[in-house]
């Protein structure tokens, strides 16, 4: 397992140097401002179809959205092998209680999660072309992620 000294002391050995673009701490937080978004839309429309799983505190009760409540929603970068889309953010949205949740509730709480995306990206992201579609079984964010000159 690596810790953060691990690597800034591999970094001051000159051995490998981790950078990020200056713009893609923005970008993820926008990401992360819209998926707390959608979480709350969520959990109004949604919330009180199933018992939360015994471990898992009530909506708003913890600093983090995804600990807490029915849903957990998280993104990943794909580099879109294999897709039909291409390169994206996967928006991974599990529900988090022990019933068992049908299929159809599932659809329908990722046509309604997909629709509400396509709203909000614009407020979220303005002046970028953004859509969510599914792409095969996931919900996936693409289109323009240039975050410009990197200096």
């Amino acid at each position: 397992m690596r810790f953060r000294s691990d690597i800034n002391h591999k970094k001051a050995q000159g051995k490998y140097f981790i950078m990020n673009h200056p713009s893609l701490y923005q970008w993820q937080l926008s990401l992360r401002r819209l998926l707390n978004r959608l979480d709350d839309v969520l959990e109004a429309k949604f919330g009180h179809l199933y018992p939360l799983h015994p471990a898992r505190p009530a909506h708003g009760q913890t600093a983090v959205k995804a600990h807490d409540g029915l849903f957990q929603i998280h993104a990943h970068f794909s580099t879109g092998i294999g897709s039909k889309h291409g390169r994206g953010y996967v928006i991974d949205i599990h529900l988090a209680t022990l019933e068992h949740v049908t299929d159809d509730v599932r659809a329908e709480v990722e046509q309604f999660a997909m629709d509400t995306i396509n709203q909000m990206l614009p407020d979220f992201f303005p002046n970028r072309d953004l859509q969510a579609s599914k792409d095969g079984s996931v919900i996936k964010i693409t289109g323009n992620f240039h975050l410009g000159k990197a200096y």
